[in-house]
């Protein structure tokens, strides 16, 4: 049985049907291995930095994040005066604002097991149902922190006349020309200098299929020849490392879902997640034990410009 994640306050109905399954927990061994699982299976920890998680503690923390500023560099010519600049950057703020947790009842009149496969069932299903929750909503979030020169229908920078797709008008992905929407997005980034080394691309099942049946040859999608792993990765084209999910947000253009896709760097995004608390208790209102999680966590778009947005139908 699917563990069930919440996002409203401890209190709701209890599930039925309990599977016989108990053993010893200790919380703190448990909630490092589903923290652990849990990042191998979100496309998440893939596409943005986690570099404050272990200033976190509790819901509503608040992390003050330093960005880096930008250096101003001047000509120069022998002997005259300089210029000096006092660099300075903006103070972001990343607040620990959202939590889920999962509740489960094991009764005392099921039989006991001690099995520790059994917890590794449960913490794979318990990660599983936290990403699906998690992932659609952080990839939710994710457009209007977008920068309006990575998107629209007159998307680059410089070039200005990248169609990215906009609602009402998106861009029909065929087999043919997927290949050149990406490397649009690639134009994109290149034209705001993001680096090129850990660029990240997510699109839907559809649309990697659509890359698969295009020219490029499968040894040229993946690269490395590693299998595609739980989070999704798929393999590399234009510098870019591919991820598929079920789980980018959609909205209706005619009779089609409109998918928006994102490409971008981890500098872009910052993501931070604790398995704050995990403890077994007696419950109160059945002859049972309770096994009982909460994650929290936190994201901000930080950098608009590294990431782009794709708003596309397939074709």
């Amino acid at each position: 049985m699917p563990i069930t994640v919440a996002t409203t306050p401890y209190g709701g109905a209890g599930t039925s049907a309990t599977p016989p399954y108990s053993g010893i927990f200790i919380p703190q061994i448990w909630s490092g291995k589903l923290i652990e699982k849990f990042y191998n299976a979100t496309v998440l920890a893939a596409i943005a930095n986690t570099d404050y998680e272990g200033e976190i503690k509790n819901f509503g923390d608040t992390v003050n994040i330093r960005t880096k500023p930008t250096i101003t560099i001047l000509p120069y010519q022998v002997d005259m005066p300089l210029v000096v600049n006092r660099p300075s950057s903006n103070l972001v703020q990343l607040t620990i604002n959202n939590a889920n947790y999962f509740n489960e009842v094991l009764d005392d009149i099921m039989e006991m097991q001690s099995d520790i496969n059994m917890l590794s069932m449960w913490a794979d299903d318990a990660t599983e149902q936290m990403k699906i929750t998690i992932d659609t909503a952080v990839l939710a979030t994710l457009d209007p922190g977008v920068v309006a020169q990575n998107k629209g229908l007159t998307a680059g920078r410089i070039s200005g006349d990248i169609n990215l797709g906009t609602t009402g008008s998106p861009v029909a992905l065929t087999s043919t020309g997927v290949l050149d929407t990406i490397v649009d997005l690639g134009t994109v980034l290149d034209e705001q200098n993001i680096p090129e080394t850990g660029r990240w691309l997510v699109i839907p099942p559809w649309c990697a299929g659509l890359i698969k049946k295009s020219d490029l040859t499968n040894a040229s999608i993946s690269g490395d020849g590693v299998s595609m792993l739980r989070n999704g990765r798929i393999g590399m084209i234009d510098r870019f490392t591919l991820y598929s999910s079920n789980l980018l947000p959609t909205a209706v253009e005619g009779t089609q879902n409109a998918f928006r896709m994102f490409a971008g760097h981890p500098h872009g995004l910052t993501f931070a997640s604790q398995i704050t608390k995990l403890e077994t208790i007696r419950s109160e209102q059945t002859f049972g034990t309770l096994l009982r999680g909460l994650q929290v966590y936190g994201n901000k778009v930080l950098d608009g410009i590294a990431i782009a947005e794709l708003y596309a139908v397939k074709g």
